[in-house]
């Protein structure tokens, strides 16, 4: 296989590490009929417009987020028919000036279908994301903080929140930032979202907070409970089950103990 060490767009690539966000495969045919698999780094630019097929580079934590909240999201919307959540599905706008964008998560509402999307289609499903989740990674955190906000602004998401990830004096530091598009529409762009004593945001679309523990993400229900994913639900589920079969064994240990006791007595009287 040939691989092409050009990027996308041109942009000057580190060439110790030319795939550091990623690479599209793409085949080619030769003056003499022959094909080839070129790979071609990603940029920047493609991070935050990418196509189908491409592959991007994400770290332990961000899949783990992403797929708490997919789990959590989903389990939440679960008696929703109309509401589907999207975990880095590529949605193209109706908007006439902005290209598709590859959020982490998005929830979307009032969707006539369910298939398999490749990439869901503002203009032909007839609705948008109501909600996106973005995790940051440091080496593409210009993307998520600064052109998302105005591009998904632009087109009229309401409500947008940053896992957010950078290094502050040598400490990597975690920061919850969410941002809900102005009373007047999109055309005013968004006003930043006030946590709550705890440091969580509400998220309005799925009546969630979302907070961060330590070195995990957490979604609490209205009355502040964690609220945990499929894994979590089932390993608390069996962890129930143990307890109550251990205080059931201990139950029915001292039930026979008694009863010897009980024998031992009747037999003792005269």
């Amino acid at each position: 296989m040939k691989i092409a060490t050009n990027p996308t767009n041109g942009e000057i690539l580190d060439k110790k590490d030319p795939y550091r966000y990623g690479w599209r495969e793409a085949i080619r045919t030769l003056s003499d009929g022959t094909e080839i698999l070129e790979r071609t780094p990603l940029t920047l630019e493609d991070i935050l417009h990418p196509q189908v097929g491409d592959y991007r580079m994400h770290s332990d934590e961000h899949e783990r987020f992403c797929n708490y909240l997919y789990n959590v999201l989903s389990a939440r919307l679960a008696d929703e028919p109309d509401a589907v959540v999207l975990h880095d599905l590529r949605v193209a706008w109706a908007h006439p000036s902005l290209r598709a964008h590859g959020p982490d998560i998005a929830v979307i509402f009032n969707v006539r279908r369910h298939i398999n999307w490749s990439t869901f289609s503002e203009a032909e499903e007839g609705t948008k994301p109501s909600l996106i989740i973005e995790i940051v990674s440091p080496s593409t955190r210009s993307v998520d903080v600064v052109k998302k906000v105005d591009h998904y602004a632009r087109v009229g998401v309401p409500n947008y929140i940053i896992v957010d990830r950078f290094e502050r004096r040598g400490v990597m530091v975690r920061e919850l930032v969410g941002y809900r598009l102005t009373s007047d529409g999109y055309s005013d762009g968004y006003e930043e979202l006030s946590p709550n004593a705890d440091g969580w945001l509400w998220l309005d679309p799925v009546n969630l907070w979302l907070g961060l523990d330590g070195e995990d993400l957490v979604c609490y229900d209205e009355s502040g409970e964690a609220t945990l994913d499929y894994v979590g639900v089932t390993a608390a589920r069996a962890a129930a089950e143990a307890r109550a079969a251990a205080e059931a064994q201990a139950r029915a240990a001292a039930e026979e103990r008694i009863r010897q006791l009980e024998a031992e007595l009747q037999r003792r009287i005269p």
